[in-house]
């Protein structure tokens, strides 16, 4: 049962639909290709097979089918994998889930946390505080249909002093306390040790994984709540970091936002959880937030893998404006183009749209880039009537010029500058020699900016003579027929395992001609299985082949085989040339003789191998 769910899903699920849900993915030839999600790099090298269903990265030397990518792009183990992977299936692994001895640690928290959701969305619907919290959400804006679109909750008022309403819930769904504590949704009390819930009487907002799982929550203080000392009281809670759910790499919304900001090419970063709900209710869907912490160089990573395009909607008091500066420089060190929507004080995207959406639109359509930002901020702070004013939006203005890495663009801004201050081009010229950048003036430094998920593998070196063994390997996968060139001499001299791949390939073209590529891939495939140890070279030489079909192959095929007869010649003259030393040692003359014509022969120009026979 077991395997015939992992085939279904293989026969449903095409792995560049998959990817793309991920990545943003060109296509090349046959192929698709992108940066590699798992190391950091410039130029593409992680590559799709949409016929074989398959990647391959060249450069950290990952590879494998749509199971081996979730689990790598998730940080999961197998069997979390093949849930989320069932899922987009519309495949039932009821039985799957009822044998606990394959349900992971992992599992059980995703289940706690959609269990949770359940509960809060039904407190909302079905309780009296719970619709009085929905009619507030309405006079916010909000639509029954975009309420349950983000599955928005309510958690219910502690009764009696009995904080644990959903502790005890799934208790009695045959859960731990100690797992409800681990899933985020319950704290250990520090005098009875006992756990309370997280959160009671909250507007309760989900944050999901890419794939829509529940893996935390945020809640907002409910005004109509009846809690004593309210205004002690966080407006907003967060979960803490659990094994589901790290802040540092979690932006909310974007398992709605993925595909919308792939087609529109930018992203809109904004800091509440209302933002994006609103923003996605009035059609703005690239718009994504941080959850409860700074923009994080991790943050920027997931991004990267949709866009290079940031639209930064942050508040813009004193608090905010400084965010927002900071998200600007850690961006632009990770290579992003960024925007900044300025909004006015006090208001914020919910706001506006609810107000009137085309503001909103406008405001985007008007969002400042980086420079014309800093200017707008500084002239706007200080009096430029008087000397202390300029020095003052000099001082600020002035290090960010700096920072630009085109001359031309610096040139541009210190005659923008010049101008508006209205002083001379000498005397800003003056101070701006002055600055001298200093290593970590910024809050992020440049080798924080690209965190790797995971280190690269650093490939084995292999010499010229393999790299042409597996060419030629890729080029016969392209066109079996070229294997007739490689006679048994060909294969004495060629290294494993590839020796024995080229073996099993020309024994089965000689025993049953293959009639199209689709079959001698499937009897590679076959191969792979029986024999574990040459899935990883098999697979490589396919993706190769495909690269290599946008060449010319037969002309690189029969130069690949001429230089292996090169080397292989080499390796014979060597070979030849230490044996004919001993004979001369040991002064056998009549081996002498037959090792100097052989030696003689090889080395006669265009020689054949018949006559080296």
């Amino acid at each position: 049962m077991f395997q015939d769910n992992v085939k279904q899903i293989k026969e449903r699920l095409d792995i560049v639909e998959v990817v793309s849900s991920y990545l943003k993915l060109e296509k090349t030839g046959i192929n698709m290709r992108a940066c590699c999600p798992f190391h950091h790099e410039n130029k593409p090298s992680f590559f799709v097979s949409p016929a074989r269903q398959s990647f391959k990265c060249f450069g950290c030397n990952k590879s494998g089918d749509i199971f081996t990518f979730v689990q790598e792009i998730e940080g999961l183990e197998f069997p979390e994998a093949l849930r989320i992977l069932a899922k987009k299936a519309g495949i039932d692994l009821q039985q799957y889930k009822a044998n606990p001895e394959l349900q992971t640690k992992k599992q059980r928290l995703y289940e706690i946390l959609e269990i949770a959701c359940l509960f809060f969305e039904k407190q909302l619907e079905q309780t009296k505080v719970g619709n009085l919290a929905l009619e507030y959400l309405k006079q916010r804006g909000l639509t029954d249909l975009t309420v349950k679109k983000f599955r928005l909750g309510f958690s219910p008022l502690p009764k009696e002093n009995n904080w644990r309403a959903l502790s005890d819930f799934l208790v009695s769904r045959g859960y731990q306390r100690e797992e409800v504590v681990e899933a985020g949704l319950a704290i250990v009390s520090e005098k009875t040790k006992i756990p309370y819930d997280r959160f009671r009487a909250r507007l309760m907002f989900p944050v999901f994984d890419l794939n829509s799982q529940v893996v935390g929550f945020g809640g907002r203080v409910f005004e109509h709540s009846t809690l004593p000392n309210r205004e002690e009281i966080a407006k907003y809670i967060n979960i803490q970091n659990t094994p589901l759910y790290d802040k540092s790499r979690i932006l909310y919304g974007l398992n709605f936002a993925k595909m919308a900001i792939r087609q529109k090419d930018f992203v809109i970063l904004t800091e509440g959880y209302t933002d994006v709900i609103m923003s996605h209710q009035h059609g703005f869907e690239n718009t994504i937030a941080v959850s409860g912490t700074a923009l994080t160089p991790y943050h920027l990573q997931i991004i990267k893998r949709y866009t290079n395009n940031i639209l930064t909607a942050f508040d813009m008091d004193k608090a905010g404006g400084m965010a927002t500066k900071r998200s600007i420089e850690l961006a632009q060190q990770a290579g992003f183009e960024v925007k900044v929507i300025t909004m006015q004080q006090e208001k914020d995207p919910a706001d506006i749209l609810k107000e009137n959406p085309k503001e909103w639109q406008k405001e985007i359509d008007t969002a400042k880039d980086i420079m014309d930002f800093y200017f707008l901020g500084a002239f706007n702070k200080f009096d430029i009537s008087e000397a202390k004013g300029k020095k003052e939006i000099a001082g600020i203005l002035l290090p960010e010029i700096k920072k630009l890495p085109s001359k031309i663009a610096q040139s541009h801004f210190l005659q923008k500058l010049t101008y508006l201050l209205k002083v001379s081009e000498e005397a800003v010229m003056e101070e701006f020699k002055k600055i001298i950048p200093q290593k970590g003036e910024s809050s992020f430094s440049a080798n924080q900016i690209v965190v790797p998920e995971t280190k690269p593998i650093k490939p084995a070196v292999k010499s010229r003579k393999q790299m042409l063994e597996e060419k030629a390997l890729a080029l016969s996968i392209i066109a079996p027929e070229r294997l007739e060139y490689i006679d048994e001499d060909d294969l004495l001299f060629i290294t494993q395992p590839t020796r024995s791949i080229f073996q099993a390939c020309k024994d089965v073209c000689e025993k049953t001609p293959i009639k199209s590529k689709e079959e001698f891939n499937a009897f590679l495939d076959e191969l792979s299985k029986k024999n574990p140890d040459f899935k990883g070279l098999i697979d490589e030489c396919v993706f190769k082949a495909e690269l290599l079909e946008e060449d010319d192959p037969e002309f690189e095929f029969q130069t690949c085989l001429y230089e292996l007869r090169n080397l292989n010649k080499k390796t014979i003259l060597a070979q030849l040339a230490k044996e004919i030393a001993l004979s001369e040692q040991q002064g056998d003359e009549k081996k002498l003789e037959e090792l100097s014509q052989k030696f003689q022969l090889l080395t006669r120009p265009n020689v054949s191998k018949k006559e080296n026979s």
